[in-house]
C-alpha cells in the first residue's frame, strides 16, 4: 500500500504544513511503507494517479487542505485518507460555525460577534462595525481573528478602542468574516483527541508563551513557548477539559485525531477551537501528549492510517457510488 503524503497547499500555513508533512513522510518511512510527499499546491489530483496512491494522509493546514475541500476530492475519487471528513473538517475550519454547535451543545466558549471585512471600506461599514460590537455587549480586551484560518495568522489581542478597526482591517486581509471575541484571562491548555467511534482525550497540555500570547512565532519557533504535562490546573478542572474536549470532537463529527483548545480562570473552562490537522512539526503539541500517554510518534501515526482505512471500508458497505 503506497501511502502518500500531502503537504505544502496554497494557505497561508503552507511552510508549516510542510514542516509537518515532512515529518509525517520520515515518520512513515520508519514504519516501512511505501510512501512519497505530494505538494497539493496544484495538480493533486493528477500527481496523486501517477504515484498510484492506495491512502492519502492528510499534513495540510489552513483552507483548501484543512476545510473539507481535499477531503470531498478524495471521497470523490475514492481513495481513503486521515483525519476528519469533509462535513467536520469544514465545519471546524470555519470558528463561527464551530462555535454555534459549541453552544447547541452546551460547550462554555466566549461570547463574539461578527464583522464583515466589507465594513472596513465605508464610513458607513464603519458605523456598522461599531454598532454590531457595542450591541454585542462585548468589552475590550477582546480577540479579533479571521474566522477561517489557523497558526492566530491575523489574530490580534485588543486592548484599546483605537486599536480595534486596524486590527479588524488586518484580519479582513484572511477571510471576509471576522471574529470578535471576549478575551479571556487565565491559563491556555490544550487537550488532544484521538480515535474513531470511541475516540478518548490524551494528557492535558499547559501552554506558557513568551510575551504572554502563543501567536505564529511562539508557535513554532523552538524556545519560544514552555509546554508542561500534565497542565497545571485543580483535577476537576483537568477531568472536565478532558470531557468537553471529547464532546466537542463528536459534536463537530471529527475523526481520527483533533486537538481542542481551551482558556482556564479559576473555576470555569472556555472552549476555543477543534484542530482537526494538528501540526506534526518538532514543536507540536499532540505528538508530545501522545508520547507522555504512551504513544510514540510512528504509533500514532499508524492509528490514523488503520482508522482511514477502516472508515473507506464501512462507507464502501453503504454505497458503490462514494467510494
Amino acid at each position: 500500500m503506497k501511502i502518500g503524503v500531502l503537504m505544502g497547499g496554497r494557505s497561508p500555513e503552507r511552510e508549516i504544513s510542510l514542516k509537518t508533512g515532512k515529518n509525517v513522510l520520515e515518520g512513515i518511512k520508519r514504519l516501512g511503507y511505501p510512501v512519497v510527499g505530494i505538494d497539493a499546491q496544484e495538480d493533486v489530483l493528477e500527481k496523486i494517479r501517477e504515484e498510484k496512491i492506495a491512502l492519502a494522509f492528510i499534513s495540510l493546514h489552513g483552507p483548501l487542505g484543512e476545510d473539507g475541500t481535499i477531503q470531498g476530492l478524495l471521497e470523490f475519487v475514492g481513495i481513503p485518507y486521515t483525519g476528519s471528513g469533509v462535513l467536520s473538517s469544514s465545519l471546524c475550519m470555519d470558528k463561527i460555525m464551530s462555535k454555534k454547535i459549541m453552544i447547541a451543545n452546551g460547550i462554555p466558549t466566549p461570547e463574539f460577534c461578527v464583522i464583515l471585512s466589507d465594513w472596513l471600506e465605508t464610513q458607513e461599514g464603519l458605523n456598522k462595525v461599531r454598532e454590531t460590537f457595542r450591541e454585542s455587549g462585548l468589552s475590550f480586551p477582546v480577540i479579533v481573528k479571521p474566522s477561517v484560518g489557523g497558526s492566530t495568522i491575523g489574530t490580534t489581542i485588543i486592548k484599546k478602542e483605537e486599536d480595534f478597526i486596524p486590527a479588524c482591517r488586518d484580519a479582513g486581509q484572511y477571510w471576509r468574516e471576522i471574529l470578535v471575541e471576549r478575551f479571556i484571562e487565565g491559563i491556555e491548555i490544550t487537550v488532544g483527541v484521538l480515535g474513531g467511534d470511541d475516540p478518548r482525550a490524551i494528557p492535558v497540555i499547559e501552554i506558557i508563551a513568551q510575551g504572554g500570547f502563543y501567536n505564529f512565532t511562539t508557535k513554532y519557533q523552538p524556545g519560544m513557548s514552555t509546554h508542561i504535562i500534565p497542565a497545571r490546573i485543580p483535577e476537576d478542572l483537568y477531568k472536565e477539559a478532558q470531557r468537553l474536549a471529547v464532546l466537542t470532537f463528536k459534536a463537530l463529527q471529527c475523526y481520527g485525531m483533533g486537538r481542542v483548545d481551551f482558556m482556564v480562570t479559576e473555576k470555569e473552562l472556555f472552549a476555543l477551537e477543534l484542530n482537526t490537522i494538528p501540526g506534526m512539526t518538532e514543536t507540536s503539541l499532540l505528538p508530545e501528549a501522545a508520547q507522555k500517554d504512551g504513544i510514540s510518534f510512528e504509533e500514532l501515526l499508524k492509528m490514523q492510517i488503520d482508522l482511514a482505512l477502516l472508515r473507506h471500508e464501512r462507507m464502501k458497505a453503504f454505497s458503490g457510488v462514494r467510494v
